[in-house]
């Protein structure tokens, strides 16, 4: 690497915002916080508020992190879908816990959901299958997902194939994906601040399965 990469690096700073986060402003239920946030971040313009990054982590304790699209968020946990035979698919068969990051750099703000996973019933897999854009539905039958490939013209002569073959018809879901349900134990709220004392609130789950929260410093 250059040694003017790495002043670069080294010499970009930015300041943040002044918007405060305080105990009270989050009230009492993560969900519903995180609803407020996420339209903000709406109103904010953010690009893609929707996107998250999820850690995942093998049997042989290699972790693995990638961006997925949040696709439905109750007050049991948030669902993303994908191929179950993916590298994260696999990952979170061998190991259900899981780590996901929404960050909104317009605003300044980070939120962090841990937790584990399960995976969802088929028929909501199935029904936003059946929703998604038809090339998206073939693009699902043409990609072995994270498999070596010899070239791009396999995955086109496999895109063929597969229109070919659902032509005229509708498209089913591959058995092989679907979706996962974070359920998440923790989930934090991060608002940068100025001088990097960032304010830091995450709630947990208690012994009574219950909300609690505490602040963290940053």
């Amino acid at each position: 690497m250059s040694e003017v990469f790495r002043n670069y690096i080294n010499s970009v700073r930015r300041e943040f915002a002044d918007r405060p986060l305080t105990d009270k402003s989050v009230g009492d239920n993560p969900y519903d916080f995180f609803e407020k946030w996420f339209d903000e971040a709406v109103g904010a313009e953010a690009l893609d508020p929707f996107a998250m990054a999820i850690a995942t982590v093998n049997k042989k304790g290699v972790p693995n992190v990638t961006v997925v699209y949040m696709r439905d968020i109750t007050q049991e946990g948030i669902v993303f879908y994908t191929n179950f035979k993916s590298s994260k698919g696999r990952d979170l068969k061998e190991n259900p816990s899981i780590s996901a990051n929404f960050f909104w750099v317009e605003l300044d703000r980070q939120i962090r959901f841990t937790g584990s996973v399960e995976k969802v019933s088929k028929k909501l897999s199935d029904r936003y299958f059946a929703g998604r854009p038809r090339p998206s539905q073939l693009g699902a039958w043409a990609s072995e997902q994270s498999a070596e490939i010899p070239n791009r013209e396999t995955l086109l002569t496999r895109l063929a194939h597969y229109e070919k073959k659902f032509k005229g018809i509708e498209v089913p879901r591959p058995e092989y994906w679907g979706g996962f349900r974070i359920i998440p134990q923790t989930i934090e709220f991060w608002q940068g601040r100025p001088n990097r004392l960032h304010d830091r609130i995450v709630f947990y789950k208690n012994k009574e399965n219950l909300w609690s929260k505490k602040r963290l410093a940053p």
